[in-house]
């Protein structure tokens, strides 16, 4: 009879804690609520593109099975068969609705809401916990870490940024209750250290010391245990906690280098601490992506958010030879030279989400599952076209099979006339985590998917 061994989550060191992944030589006794047949938890994740996209290079030519993808999202024609492209959802809420200009704020801030944001650029800010946040409600007690808010491009969270509208709104893509964004933490060393950190405020401030002044890794500080659990371990579980130890170093190394790179960028000496933020944004949002998969690799957390730009960001993107600001693109006007280097802009994003797909295709998880069998990953913006500002016919993906749930590979058209909520979609995929609802911000029904 195989020996029972109690199920170990992470390895302990000096103000340090590493997280485990699923290490089949131990006993698992996976929570009931969330998991798949397999043992291994569902996992949720929202992804924002700000300013709409070039929708005639986004849609796919058929509906149904999916063929070979072009334009946009050729990057993701390797995992297809993940794929879902959902046409014909609306976020109404993003619309005027008698509320004037404004389109961006709204569409950022109702987007994971359904919910109409009240106008102001004062402190009386109001609109509604987002979809992430419900599922953190209900299942953030089985996991570290109720939900991560990642980022990429940081946001005023008071002012007036859209017509009228809080910068709170167009900055904040998470929100815990009406009146209380979940401010996004862009800075990936801070990301690091709150998923790999102790919880001991000394030994922690202690770990930190020892790790700057000797050049330490984290993972140092946990080698001792590692050796021990390392014993218990068949050979097929020792190799994968190598690897797992390994990309933790990856990242460690890859923030390392960002901090040091910034470090020397830095000529005068009382300019703050360097954060550790890469320099490129694509290292940026590829550096996300990894603490991500990390997080959700070792059920840190079951529920993540990451816009790779705040709405109507006007960030231009001069490695991809587009040098105009994104915003001012979006207005478009039809003209062809425009429309493509938006497309160039849509495609760069697409590429940095296809990488982080490539890594969950990677992870390895029960019964021959790997992560991005047990995820689910919408990506999107409440903008369809920047130049004409409607809120219908988005642009949505859903990527990952929510452990065996969702039937991919399909390209879905959901008739425009009955202008089908997004946050439909959101009570669907509430019942796969396992945190159902009867209705959500503005919607009507479960979306059959």
């Amino acid at each position: 009879m195989k020996k029972s061994i109690s199920r170990r989550t992470a390895l302990m060191g000096l103000g340090t804690t590493i997280a485990l992944p699923f290490l089949e030589s131990l006993a698992t006794a996976a929570p009931a609520a969330a998991t798949t047949a397999a043992g291994a938890p569902k996992r949720l994740a929202f992804f924002y593109v700000p300013n709409g996209v070039n929708m005639p290079a986004w849609t796919p030519s058929a509906t149904g099975a999916l063929k070979e993808l072009t334009g946009t999202l050729e990057p993701l024609n390797a995992y297809k068969e993940y794929v879902n492209v959902m046409a014909g959802l609306t976020c109404d809420k993003a619309r005027a609705n008698g509320d004037g200009p404004g389109d961006h704020a709204r569409a950022m801030s109702s987007f994971l809401t359904g919910r109409q944001a009240r106008k102001t650029h004062g402190a009386d800010i109001r609109v509604g916990m987002s979809a992430d946040q419900h599922v953190a409600t209900v299942l953030g007690d089985k996991t570290r870490f109720p939900s991560l808010e990642l980022g990429i491009e940081r946001g005023q969270m008071a002012g007036n940024c859209d017509s009228g509208y809080s910068c709170a709104y167009s900055s904040n893509l998470s929100w815990r209750g009406e009146s209380t964004p979940n401010a996004k933490e862009c800075d990936p060393k801070a990301v690091f250290d709150r998923l790999f950190n102790g919880t001991d405020p000394k030994e922690l401030a202690e770990a930190r010391a020892k790790r700057e002044l000797y050049n330490k890794s984290i993972l140092d500080f946990v080698m001792e245990d590692a050796k021990g659990l390392g014993a218990t371990l068949g050979s097929g579980d020792q190799k994968k906690l190598d690897e797992y130890l390994t990309s933790v170093r990856e990242v460690e190394q890859q923030i390392q280098k960002a901090k040091d790179a910034n470090k020397a960028a830095t000529p005068k000496p009382n300019m703050p601490a360097p954060t550790g933020i890469p320099s490129v944004v694509q290292d940026h949002m590829r550096l996300m992506a990894d603490l991500m998969v990390l997080a959700f690799q070792t059920d840190l957390t079951r529920v993540a958010t990451l816009p790779f730009a705040n709405e109507g960001s006007n960030k231009p993107y001069k490695m991809i030879d587009v040098p105009e600001g994104h915003h001012d693109l979006s207005h478009h006007g039809n003209d062809a030279k425009k429309l493509e280097k938006i497309a160039k802009i849509n495609k760069f994003h697409m590429e940095q989400f296809a990488y982080l797909v490539s890594k969950m295709k990677a992870v390895k998880e029960p019964n021959g599952t790997c992560l991005l069998d047990n995820v689910m990953l919408v990506y999107g913006s409440a903008n369809g076209d920047g130049n004409r500002h409607n809120h219908d016919d988005l642009p949505i993906l859903l990527v990952g099979k929510g452990g065996g749930t969702i039937e991919s590979g399909r390209h879905i058209v959901f008739p425009k006339r009955s202008d089908t909520p997004i946050t439909n979609l959101y009570l669907a995929l509430f019942e796969r985590m396992g945190a159902p609802a009867k209705s959500f911000g503005d919607s009507t029904g479960v979306l059959k998917i």
